[in-house]
Order: structure tokens, then sequence, then C-alpha cells
């Protein structure tokens, strides 16, 4: 049997089972009491599968397998799959499939979805402005950049919550505006609703070829008599303890906005793609009676599984997740700056390069990318031996 395509293990045949026997001294199991003496039917308790790709049964209760060129052994007593992927090593770091492997597998459209007259709508939390930055600077055709009234462009990594990028784009589609004041500029002043701005931002989204849309937190501040919630906090000349008040935006709420956007986008734009990726930039504070570094877990963790549970219920073509939030947070030693929010420009080019070579038609190659990840763990292993300064300071948003 021949290992299945792209598996990050491979079959190990009866020529080298004797490299990992079982010890002459290791406890045996007891042989099962036959099924004729305990009344069961056979067919009720059918045998566990012995052929799964990538895996070879020895005995009853263990199972090898070859990971990045070694050879393990591991319990076969619980039914794995048809096909296990197992968690990389230091070991699987050094190989060229890693990232194919261990990182893109089973996420990457076949075949790239724009080009460079492609007309990409990019914005979110502060990380879209990263990936919005780096596809203009390589010639792509980003509409949230450059000059522009549209407040997603203008604001465009600083609508971080799921409900506020809901709103925009139910602002634009539907002419549904909020009735309280909850968007506000970088000067801390209301924007307000204007028609002209509305129907500059509508006519944006009705050319757009493809959305990537970086979600950053699940908590919140909302108008309690609406109901409606802010882009970030409440400005302090603005804020009143009797109407504004503060929550985390759970795992029900955040799939529901998720699938409200996915459903707008689709009706308005079927022929175009949907890319959603996850700030790796933690809180810088929370409103929560709590520390700040296990409210910002929770609120990557809700919006992480509000993520996958819209990839599992809609398996289409137009619709992707990229996954800077776990290249960011697993593969690097040393990812943030001093302050622990801010990433490494040398991880933040990595990840843009991810995107670009598996989403964009782009010249760059896996062996390429996989240099550019070796390169960027030598300035990762650099920090950590000589400190923040010794590498270029990260672009602070």
């Amino acid at each position: 049997m021949n290992p299945a395509p792209g598996d990050g293990s491979a079959f190990v045949d009866a020529s080298v089972s004797s490299e990992i026997s079982m010890p002459s001294d290791a406890p045996r199991p007891e042989a099962p009491t036959p099924v004729q003496q305990t009344g069961e039917d056979p067919a009720a308790n059918p045998p566990p599968p012995k052929r799964i790709a990538g895996v070879k049964f020895v005995g009853e209760h263990s199972m090898k397998f070859e990971q990045d060129g070694e050879l393990h052994r591991h319990s076969s007593s619980y039914f794995r799959g048809e096909h296990t992927n197992f968690y990389p090593k230091d070991r699987s770091l050094e190989t060229k499939r890693f990232l194919t492997e261990y990182v893109v597998k089973g996420l990457t459209p076949p075949e790239p979805i724009f080009d460079k007259s492609s007309k990409l709508v990019a914005f979110g939390s502060c990380f879209a402005g990263h990936i919005a930055n780096y596809l203009d600077e390589r010639g792509y055709n980003v509409m949230t950049r450059g000059e522009s009234t549209v407040y997603v462009a203008q604001m465009g990594d600083g609508i971080v919550n799921t409900h506020a990028i809901r709103q925009q784009f139910e602002w634009a589609w539907l002419g549904r505006q909020p009735q309280a004041e909850v968007w506000t500029g970088r000067d801390l002043k209301a924007l307000g609703f204007d028609e002209e701005i509305r129907l500059a931002t509508k006519a944006m989204f009705d050319e757009a070829d493809a959305f990537i849309i970086t979600l950053g937190l699940s908590e919140v501040w909302y108008d309690e008599p609406t109901g409606e919630v802010f882009w970030r906090a409440v400005p302090n000349r603005q804020y009143d303890p009797e109407r504004h008040k503060f929550r985390v935006s759970g795992f029900e709420e955040s799939l529901a906005n998720l699938n409200a956007i996915v459903d707008l986008i689709h009706e308005r734009r079927p022929n175009a793609h949907i890319i959603f990726t996850l700030s790796p930039i933690a809180l810088t504070a929370t409103f929560r009676p709590m520390a700040c570094m296990v409210a910002d877990a929770e609120s990557k963790a809700i919006l992480r599984a509000a993520l996958g549970q819209l990839m599992r219920d809609r398996t289409v073509d137009w619709l992707h997740y990229m996954p800077s939030y776990e290249i960011v947070q697993r593969c690097f030693n040393h990812p943030y700056y001093s302050d622990r929010t801010h990433v490494h420009r040398h991880v933040i080019d990595f990840v843009m390069a991810v995107f670009e070579r598996y989403y964009c038609s782009s010249d760059i190659t896996d062996d390429e990318l996989y240099e550019r990840f070796n390169y960027a763990r030598y300035m990762d292993r650099r920090v950590g031996k000589k400190g923040h300064k010794s590498v270029p300071s990260p672009m602070l948003t």
C-alpha cells in the first residue's frame, strides 16, 4: 500500500518491522476472552481495520509509522480514522515539507485565487493593515489602500470585532445603519453615516473579486438601549455609564455574525472569494476583572472556534481560512517584540509570503518559501540570543 498523497507520515512495510520490534521483556496484553464465551455477536464488535494510510499495525495494541525520516511506535488501542496527521516535532521544522504538511495542509486552494488584476478589499483588525500594505507594495490591486473616503479604507485596521465588520457590509449593501453613534475616527470624533460614503463603500464592495477579513477580538463595548456594538472602546468624551456597557461576544454570536457576513457577500458577489484570518496581535488591555493574558487567550479562542465551525459548515471552494495566527503562535519561539503584542518584522514578512505563495499568482515557489522560513527562524534565534534590538523593529500600529 502506498502512502496517501500529502500525508505527514509514510507507510512502513514489513522489511523494516524488525527495527522497531517490541522489547522481549515488555508486558504482553492478555488474550481477549473468546466471543463464544460471552455470548456476544461477533458482528457487533468488528476488529479494528488493519490498514490506515501511513500506519502499520504491530499486534493488537501497537502501530508504527515514519515521521520526518524517523520511525515511531504509538498505541493503536483506539481507532484513529483513515488518515492520521501527527503534530510536528522539532525535527519536522528541518524538513522542506514542514509548511505544506504541518501548517497549510487542507487549507490552501488548489490554484491561486487572484492575481494583480484582481480587485481586493482587506480590512478588520490591525493585522489586516499588514496584509493590505504587503500586497499593495507587491503590486496587487488593494482597493482599501490609498486615498479614499470609505471607512473600511480609513479605519480598515481598526474594525476589530465581528459586529463592526458585519455593520459595514449591511450598511453598504442593505442601507442598514446603527441608531447610535458607534463609529469613531482616529480623532475619536463620530464619523456619522454619510450617504455618499455609503454609496462609495457599496461601489467598492460591488467591484471586489476577493475579501480578506481579519478578526481581532471578541471583547466589545456596546450601546445598551440599541444593543449596537462599537468598533473599539467608547471615547471618554462620549462615555455614558448608564448606556455604554461591556461584554464578551461569545461563540454563537460570533458565528452568527460570520454567517451573516458570508451570506451577504456571496449573495451580492457570488464569484468573489472570502479569506478569513485571525490576528495574532494580543489585547493591549482587558476590561474584565482578570489577567489580560488569560482574557486574550479566551478572546482568540472564541474567534478561532467560530471560524473553524464556519469552515466545517461550509465546504465550498470560495471560502478560505489563512492560518496567520497559528504561524505566529506555533512556528517561532520569539515572535513578539518586547511589548509581547506587536509581531517582529521578519515573522510578519514570512506570514505575508505564505499568503502570497498559496493565494496569489506569484513567482514564489515552495523551495523559496522554505528559505524564507529558515531566514525568519534564524532571526528568531537571534532575538533569543541577543535580544529584540538585534533585529529590525516591528511595524508598530
